[in-house]
């Protein structure tokens, strides 16, 4: 009788875990194909996104730092260029990012659930629009490849944190 009872409890416990919400997805890789890796997962651990400087030149997007909670990234790119530093408002999030690129990263546009529109970069190249495959989910954190520009990006999306001692 106790192993029927253990029995019925692990498969239970498996059906539980087999139709658990999936709340995670990817979007990406947009650019080029040079660089190194780089990847910010774990800096979500952070906190949520709170600001972006995003470095530009003529051309393309250059380098990335992105703040997670109130600490800062390591800075990705290259060093030539104008540093723009945009601050997220307490509780927003980016929930779309659409851009364009050739060879490297040309242009970046964060749109937030406020309906803040970011946008850094030059308006010319191959267009891309990401957005979470799952409701209710925001940007966590980006991944991509990098050298003396961004090469390319990638996005990953989450549920936003319920709570973070470091925000």
């Amino acid at each position: 009788m106790l192993t029927v009872t253990l029995l019925a409890l692990l498969c239970a416990s498996a059906s539980g875990n087999a139709i658990q919400a999936r709340s995670s997805s990817y979007s990406g890789e947009y650019g080029g194909g040079g660089g190194k890796r780089f990847s910010h997962s774990g800096n979500q651990l952070d906190g949520p996104i709170t600001a972006l400087r995003v470095r530009v030149n003529t051309y393309y997007i250059v380098g990335l730092q992105v703040r997670y909670g109130k600490v800062w990234s390591d800075y990705v790119g290259g060093r030539n260029g104008d540093l723009e530093e945009i601050f997220l408002h307490p509780g927003e999030s980016v929930i779309q990012v659409s851009g364009k690129y050739k060879w490297y990263l040309k242009k970046l546009v964060f749109v937030t659930d406020k309906g803040r529109y970011l946008s850094f970069g030059k308006d010319s190249g191959t267009s891309f629009n990401a957005v979470p495959l799952h409701p209710n989910t925001v940007l966590r954190f980006i991944s991509g490849r990098s050298g003396s520009l961004i090469d390319a990006i990638g996005l990953h999306w989450d549920v936003y944190p319920s709570s973070c001692s470091r925000c």
